[in-house]
């Protein structure tokens, strides 16, 4: 019999919800995971997990959590932080920690920021994942900006060492291959070489 395929939970907990940049990249992420996986996604945004006097809503999520073998989490960046339905999600998720809701499986995160703020979010987003037992595949983060993506448009060479969109591809790939354990893992481009250019001019006197 053929192998069953992965089935990979993508988590919107952006707080504009299928409206915002956040959705857009999960949108992009399904159509690549499509490809080798069965991905279903959750909108925590416009779910009861929306609904801060609902206290049942992580027990509700619980039956897709189950199922899921992997997970890729999308959420914007509010000061410095993730969104407050997905603070709200973690909260409650907690009574789970440590168990086979979450125990081995591969997570991913994506990020939206206006300019600053997401690499900590990233951090510790992923952080919070392995200590409810999650595993982390290599390069399963990144964070895309306003701020970068202006860069790429406007000089591509000098953002070439930016997370772009087409890095996803990467955190899609070693998703799927964490869930699978083949380890043919990818990397998106790394400058190893202006890393250390000094980019700051002098000011005129």
């Amino acid at each position: 019999m053929p192998a069953r395929r992965p089935r990979i939970l993508l988590l919107n907990a952006s707080l504009a919800g299928e409206t915002g940049n956040t959705a857009v990249l999960l949108a992009h992420a399904r159509r690549l995971l499509g490809r080798r996986a069965t991905v279903t996604s959750v909108t925590l945004a416009s779910t009861p997990a929306g609904d801060a006097d609902n206290t049942s809503d992580f027990a509700s999520l619980r039956p897709q959590l189950a199922a899921a073998d992997a997970f890729l989490f999308g959420t914007g960046t509010h000061w410095d932080s993730w969104s407050s339905v997905l603070q709200k999600f973690l909260e409650d998720a907690t009574p789970a920690e440590g168990t086979a809701l979450w125990l081995g499986k591969p997570a991913a995160v994506v990020v939206s920021e206006h300019s600053v703020g997401g690499k900590g979010v990233l951090s510790r987003l992923q952080g919070v994942l392995v200590t409810l037992g999650c595993t982390l595949p290599p390069m399963s983060g990144l964070v895309l900006s306003r701020a970068a993506v202006l860069a790429t448009h406007h000089d591509p060479d000098a953002a070439r060492d930016f997370w772009c969109a087409d890095d996803l591809r990467v955190v899609c790939h070693n998703l799927v291959e964490a869930i699978a354990g083949t380890r043919r893992w990818k990397t998106w481009p790394v400058d190893r070489e202006g890393f250390n250019d000094r980019w700051l001019k002098t000011p005129s006197p």
